[in-house]
């Protein structure tokens, strides 16, 4: 018995050593190159290796039974069944390849082949490939139909609109991080972004029905994977400098120039053989660095990302400049035994702008254009130091712009907290509810001091000064605190039919404070702090906005054939009176999977898929409290023949106020050939913006001030289509990739309730027309002024045009001619009509991407087609309206003698002539389409068996916005809404220039750590 015992004892020990055993391979990427860092560890157990630097590795204690998990940063991790084998070789995708078969959608994610809507993605190596400083610039040219406009300014915030413009309100779309509602994406490192989803049409964006109607743009930040945790360095370095600049009259030219204009200049001749061009002084060569650190780890049970940047861009302006400090932290923990998992995504940004400075209504720019150019920058006698016109001579209205820029300081500092904290728990097998509480948190510190300063002594000139320092001070802060609690479902019945859906519950609340302060010292320019003894600015605002949604989506296919998908949404916001607070949304989407029937299979056809959607959103973007009564104070009233304070009534209550609502139709084609080596799709939409709010004017007798009250009544149209083509060739050494895309807008203004016309676009001039207007059957925002025909050559000309009013002498020939339009004889304001439009028929993006072996190869394209720019430089380079500096152009200026212009072939105006020849006019209208090299590059990837201490190391090179294809005369053709430091950045400036901030071109060298 004992000898049994034994013997069963020795041959289960040996059964059980011989399940025991050593397992080794070989880890490669999907091009056959040995990946170092990868994580092996046997599922369930402790046991763990790391591949070397070629790929091996060798795991011991493993049984048949067991599993080997492989997990490598930015790889699809594997689970492989051991088995009788004891050597198992891997080949990882990229995890880039998994993401382009799961879109982020709102409030969850979807297979791409079941998607129904409009949806344009970006993925973090798109992003990677351009170094910006924006997150939002990542989608110019990369998605179609989004239109993003940059402005040089470090630390600006690009323009975004989707599918064009809807409504004379804000256009901007919603951005959504992780969940988390923000105002844009500036407090973001581009390098912690993992996707960007375009949602474009109402199956896509009416779940977030009460801000979705201008699009949504959805952002998904890295987050740590499974495997060996990885540290990653990315730095870059580089400088920028200005492309383009304008041609300048120089001292000798300008003091001619003067006395054709009757001036003498009355200064020492010492003084004016200087020769400054004052665009030279203000442009500078700008650095550019930014160094980003992360580290991610994971296990199964739990994901850790942390990483932290310093950007700092100095400007192509003197003292303009931007500081970004990022930190972000992504969390995930599973607690299997309770079925819960619980996380959080937190980011921290700290900002610093020096802005450039505006004084006196003008841009730097426009001041360089117009300030003499005998005039030196610096003069030390002077108090600040600064030199500066004393009379007309110099063109007394143009400030010194170095001395507006660099004396004293303005900065702007930013505080953001964005993050939320979730937790999600599977109720039952497929039914998941989750609870998440998310922050947008903001901080301002806005600071301004410039000190006293003289730009001229000289006895009882007429100078730009100060007799005292000022310091302004603006602090505020506003959060934005989001609850919400869903209930998410997701079965498959009879392997055909699936169904998902969700149910969710929101409550947003936001409340803010600003604090606006000024005061002047007149003892010392030493001191920047505010004082009671000269209060020039004190006032403070707050706010308080509540918004309450209730969601529902079911999603449904068969076999991932037939889709459907429908959605809806019930909203309230606080921005509206009490009679109409409430508004529904929905969404109803259909589609067919075609490439799935039986008779498109074993072809060449690999995805073809038509999809149509229609729904509604809505827009709550209007100013707070519109519906509300105001009261205006500090009036003077005469009350018993003595000034009086009063009161009155501001603006009528507006209890009406609702929704402006967008409803979206949208057909599109999703193809793909020879296993989606070919793929592309096409969309054609069709908006319609309703309820518009617009200001109505009221009758005088009602007696409020504004004389307008807000109302919904206008309705805009917007249609248009989109194209996509992609090419991708991942087979061999040389590997490539191309992909282009291409969308239009056209929009038309179908109602303004009445009101014949909305004007904008300040006039350039005192007393001058604006520049653009919006009126029902045209264009939103389109320049409206005279026809301009060239020059009058003779007085017959003349006559010829004036006919209503023979014999005036205000225009002479060397006069701008205008077209009479409405034939009465005479050149006025009902001449004016459609002269241009700001906005673009065609956006476009061509990307194309390369490898051979180590190499890495990139450019990228970007463009504009048919839209218009009013430059109001050339009114300041050729207008001549007043004596100051102008272009060289000015030099070929119309000559007159006898009444006979004797150099016919110019197109510049007479010297001093008729005040029409500055008027708003086709003249300064031009064309704005451009093509743009914005990005190329080229990398270098060290091999595994040069850079064995790390995983990842690669140095490349690359230029951003080198060539620019433009007829434009000015330094950028990429305008949006103006300079915001003069008009607020509204709308109504749209593709006006006025001297705007250029972009540089830049050239940076990068470098790129793994470990």
């Amino acid at each position: 018995m004992k000898f049994a015992i034994i013997a069963l004892l020795f041959f289960c020990a040996q059964a059980v050593f011989s399940q025991s055993k050593t397992i080794n391979g070989v880890v490669s990427d999907k091009s056959g190159l040995p990946l170092s860092g990868v994580s092996v560890s046997v599922q369930g157990k402790s046991s763990s290796a790391i591949t070397d630097f070629d790929g091996k590795y060798v795991i011991n204690n493993v049984e048949s039974d067991n599993k080997l998990v492989f997990a490598y940063i930015g790889m699809i991790s594997q689970v492989v069944a051991v088995g009788s084998n004891s050597s198992i070789n891997i080949t990882m995708q990229d995890a880039s390849q998994d993401l382009k078969e799961v879109v982020v959608v709102a409030y969850g994610v979807q297979k791409r082949g079941n998607v129904t809507g409009a949806i344009s993605t970006v993925s973090s190596k798109d992003i990677a490939a351009l170094p910006i400083t924006n997150a939002e610039s990542a989608l110019q040219g990369r998605a179609a139909g989004v239109t993003v406009i940059n402005n040089g300014s470090p630390g600006s915030t690009p323009e975004v609109s989707i599918r064009g413009l809807g409504s004379p309100n804000n256009n901007s779309p919603l951005y959504v991080v992780d969940g988390v509602i923000v105002g844009n994406l500036s407090s973001i490192s581009p390098n912690d972004i993992e996707s960007v989803s375009v949602l474009k049409d109402a199956s896509t964006a009416a779940l977030y029905g009460s801000r979705g109607s201008n699009g949504v743009v959805i952002v998904t930040t890295k987050k740590g994977k499974s495997g060996v945790g990885q540290l990653s360095f990315n730095t870059y370095t580089g400088f920028q400098k200005v492309g383009k600049t304008y041609d300048l009259l120089n001292s000798e030219q300008y003091q001619q120039y003067a006395k054709d204009w009757g001036v003498t200049i009355n200064r020492p001749a010492d003084f004016l053989k200087n020769n400054v061009n004052y665009l030279d002084e203000i442009f500078t060569t700008g650095a550019m660095q930014d160094y980003n650190l992360s580290y991610s780890s994971g296990t199964d049970h739990s994901t850790n990302r942390f990483s932290a940047e310093y950007l700092k861009q100095d400007g192509v302006i003197v003292d303009s400049g931007y500081e970004r400090y990022t930190f972000r932290a992504n969390n995930t923990q599973k607690i299997e035994k309770l079925r819960l998992t619980v996380g959080s995504n937190m980011g921290l940004s700290f900002g610093k702008q020096n802005p450039e400075r505006i004084s006196g209504g003008r841009t730097l720019i426009e001041h360089a254009i117009k300030a003499a150019p005998y005039l030196p920058v610096y003069n030390s006698t002077n108090l600040g130091g600064f030199q500066g016109p004393s009379n007309a001579a110099d063109g007394q209205d143009a400030e010194n712009p170095v001395r507006v820029q660099s004396l004293g300081y303005t900065i702007n500092k930013t505080l953001g907290i964005t993050g939320n904290i979730f937790a999600e728990f599977e109720i039952i097998k497929d039914l998941k509810f989750r609870s998440q509480v998310s922050l947008d948190y903001y901080d301002l510190d806005n600071r301004n001091f410039i000190p006293s300063y003289d730009d001229d002594s000289v006895p009882n000139g007429s100078t730009h000064s100060a007799a005292y320092s000022a310091t302004t001070r603006v602090y505020g802060s506003g959060q934005t605190i989001m609850f919400n609690n869903s209930l998410s479902y997701k079965k498959t019945i009879a392997e055909k039919h699936n169904f998902d859906a969700v149910i969710l519950v929101e409550n947003n609340k936001s409340k803010g404070e600003q604090v606006n302060a000024g005061s002047r010292y007149s003892i010392s320019d030493e001191i920047d702090q505010l004082n009671s003894a000269t209060v020039t600015a004190l006032s403070s605002t707050s706010f308080e906005d509540y918004r309450v949604g209730y969601v529902g989506r079911l999603n449904y296919n068969y076999d991932e054939k037939y889709l459907f998908a429908v959605s809806g949404r019930r909203d309230a916001s606080s921005r509206f009176g009490s009679n109409y607070r409430w508004a529904n949304f929905y969404s109803v989407a259909g589609g067919w999977n075609i490439a799935k029937e039986n008779f498109l299979q074993n072809t060449q056809v690999s995805t073809l898929k038509l999809r149509a959607s229609y729904g509604t959103t809505g827009n709550d973007e209007i100013g707070r409290y519109a519906y509300s009564a105001a009261l205006v104070g500090n009036l003077i009233y005469p009350i018993a023949g003595n000034a009086a304070v009063g009161t009155t009534a501001g603006s009528l209550a507006s209890p009406d106020l609702h929704w402006e609502s967008k409803t979206m139709k949208n057909i599109g084609l999703d193809f793909g050939f020879l296993n989606d080596k070919i793929t592309g799709s096409f969309e054609i939409y069709d908006n319609r913006s309703d309820d518009l709010l617009l200001n109505l004017p009221v009758a005088p007798s009602i007696g409020s001030f504004s004389g307008s009250q807000p109302k919904n009544v206008g309705s805009v149209s917007t249609k248009g289509f989109e194209v996509v083509l992609g090419y991708n060739d991942n087979e061999g050494d040389f590997r490539w990739s191309a992909n282009f895309n291409l969308g239009t807008s056209k929009n038309e203004v179908l109602d303004l309730g009445g009101i014949d016309k909305i004007a904008g676009g300040t006039a350039f001039r005192a007393g001058g027309d604006a520049i653009s207007q919006t009126t029902v059957g045209d264009p939103l925002f389109y320049f409206y002024g005279l026809v301009a025909d060239g020059i009058y050559k003779n007085q017959a000309e003349v006559d010829a045009v004036f006919t209503a009013t023979p014999g005036q002498t205000t225009v002479k020939p060397g006069d701008i001619r205008f077209k009479d339009l409405n034939g009465d004889g005479n050149i006025t304001s009902a001449d004016r009509t459609k002269i241009g439009n700001p906005l673009p028929d065609i956006t476009y993006g061509m990307n194309f991407n390369a490898t051979y072996k180590q190499f890495d190869f990139n450019f990228f394209i970007t463009g504009v087609q048919g839209n218009d720019i009013f430059n109001t430089n050339r009114y300041d380079l050729e207008g001549m309206a007043k004596l100051f500096n102008a272009g060289t152009a000015v030099l070929d200026r119309s000559i007159v003698a006898n009444g006979v212009v004797t150099n016919p072939d110019s197109t510049i105006p007479r010297l001093n002539g008729a005040v029409q020849n500055t008027a708003v006019s086709s003249r300064f209208v031009e064309d704005g389409s451009f093509a743009r090299l914005k990005n190329i590059s080229i990398g270098y990837t060290l091999p595994s068996s040069i850079s064995k201490y790390f995983s990842k190391l690669r140095v490349y090179a690359s230029g951003q916005n080198l060539v620019t294809i433009t007829d434009y005369s000015g330094l950028d053709p990429e305008i949006g809404n103006g300079n915001s430091s003069i008009i607020g950045g509204t709308n109504y400036d749209k593709g006006i220039d006025r001297g705007n901030y250029p972009q540089p071109k830049s050239v940076l060298l990068g470098l790129e750590i793994s470990f």
